[in-house]
């Protein structure tokens, strides 16, 4: 196929997807793409994760920042130039790979964000029982309140997604309103300490640790695995206002890039303070870290309420941000008749896609079931941010390759440098990422549980695809 065909088939297909997105409401302003950008980018584990690192953690987020971070800005500011499209990454996949290409990075997105949901789950159940008090640790490993608490959360996401953006979106500002002020509180409680100099670790040292498996994996989840998600807000393109969606995207990049690296910088040094790195809480850190901040202050008798009241604002709003982007990803498929049409199907009022808003939730709620049978509340959160973690490296891996060997793909070399760093760094979290980090029942079984899931993702969407593509030449 010529060069000239190939644009001919990129601009038709630009063009059905514009027309498809048309009927979509356009809600999203840059102010809403900057928090909802460092909502989704942001996860308050890796405070936990990085601080495991000691006071040496800044010399990891510095080069995660260098080599995986600025890099991904790079590739995705290019892409989405190119490509403003409802869908994302899904679509820069099938426009320069192919539909087979895009179907499976689809699905890989849909699996990571339906995991990393059923991860964030585990987070607020763990600060009910903060909040409850020590009376309350049995709340953490009880199977009956986080299936409880998984149904509840997903009822009320999928509520939510049905009324759509306007509503929707004000939930996620709040979520990352309350991440800041988290961080801003952190501070305020860990200065003194530095000051006194009585910090349980340094805030920071430029030393690095000891070269173990350990330390080798913590630095490529501070990398890939901490700084992931600028594609996030892209799904979103054909629902923001400003008719230029390219530099709507590109400005709340540089908005956000910026507060998020310092966020995480600071945030692990503020845990530090308060508590040595063997004793971290990898769930929920900053919540250990405000509740031993608060003690011997006059906020003390209400600090475990509030701090958990605000860990769940939160939760709540990643988890909403997050589900609300998944929904997108079955319903364009839909368009390219890969899916079922039911999934498409728009709601007459709220221009939402009900059928996949249904899909989704049910999904999430059988994933985060399944996996806390029989582990811990550690090891079930681990399991299922891993797993799904792994399926957005995958995907990852694509839209870094997208720019150095996609058809009609003439990237800057500026670009084609940092998608070579991005998939370095990607390539290395999807190795190291299938063992543990928290001391788990069996190791072994955990790694294979994490191919197992990995792989049957893939495999599944594959037969599926092939089927998919027979019944839609062949009907």
């Amino acid at each position: 196929m010529s060069d000239v065909e190939v644009q001919d088939r990129f601009v038709e297909a630009e063009h059905l997807v514009e027309a498809q997105s048309a009927e979509l409401k356009k809600e999203l302003r840059l102010v809403d793409l900057v928090l909802s950008q460092t909502l989704y980018i942001i996860g308050i584990q890796w405070l936990g994760t990085a601080g495991k690192l000691g006071s040496a953690h800044v010399m990891y987020w510095i080069p995660a920042v260098l080599l995986f971070y600025i890099p991904s800005g790079i590739v995705v500011i290019h892409l989405s130039r190119e490509m403003p499209l409802e869908g994302g990454l899904y679509q820069w996949a099938k426009l320069r790979f192919g539909e087979a290409v895009g179907f499976l990075v689809a699905l890989n997105l849909w699996a990571t964000v339906v995991l990393v949901v059923g991860s964030m789950v585990s987070m607020l159940t763990d600060n009910i029982g903060y909040a409850v008090g020590p009376a309350g640790a049995w709340i953490v490993e009880s199977k009956l309140v986080n299936a409880t608490v998984t149904a509840v959360v997903m009822g009320s996401m999928a509520v939510i997604a049905v009324r759509g953006l306007s509503l929707a979106k004000w939930i996620h500002n709040i979520g990352g309103f309350v991440l800041v002020l988290m961080i801003v509180s952190m501070l305020a409680f860990a200065l003194p300490r530095w000051i006194h100099g009585n910090a349980a670790a340094a805030p920071a040292a430029v030393v690095f640790p000891a070269f173990t498996l350990l330390n080798l994996n913590i630095a490529a989840k501070m990398g890939f695995g901490a700084f992931c998600g600028f594609d996030g807000t892209c799904i979103f393109a054909g629902e923001v206002r400003d008719p230029n969606v390219a530099r709507t995207l590109r400005r709340s990049i540089f908005l956000s890039g910026p507060l998020i690296a310092v966020i995480y910088i600071l945030g692990t040094s503020a845990v530090l303070a308060f508590t040595r790195p063997a004793d971290l809480d990898l769930i929920s850190p900053p919540t250990q870290a405000l509740m031993r901040g608060s003690q011997g202050t006059p906020f003390a008798f209400v600090a475990a309420p509030a701090i958990a009241l605000l860990l769940i604002l939160n939760g709540l709003g990643g988890t909403s941000l997050y589900f609300n982007s998944v929904i997108r990803l079955p319903m364009v498929a839909g368009w390219d008749q890969l899916l079922p049409q039911w999934l498409s199907r728009i709601h007459p009022r709220f221009r939402t896609p009900v059928g996949s808003i249904i899909c989704v939730a049910a999904a999430t709620f059988t994933l985060t079931f399944l996996g806390n049978f029989g582990v811990g509340a550690q090891e079930a959160f681990q399991l299922l941010n891993s797993t799904g973690l792994i399926c957005w490296a995958l995907a990852y891996l694509v839209m870094f390759a997208i720019p150095l060997v996609g058809r009609g793909e003439k990237a800057p070399l500026a670009v084609r440098i940092a998608a070579v760093s991005g998939f370095v760094m990607t390539l290395g979290y999807a190795v190291l990422s299938i063992f543990p980090v928290v001391e788990v029942k069996n190791p072994a079984s955990f790694t294979l549980k994490a191919i197992l899931v990995i792989g049957g993702i893939n495999a599944a969407g594959a037969v599926y695809f092939r089927f998919a593509s027979r019944r839609r030449h062949h009907p």
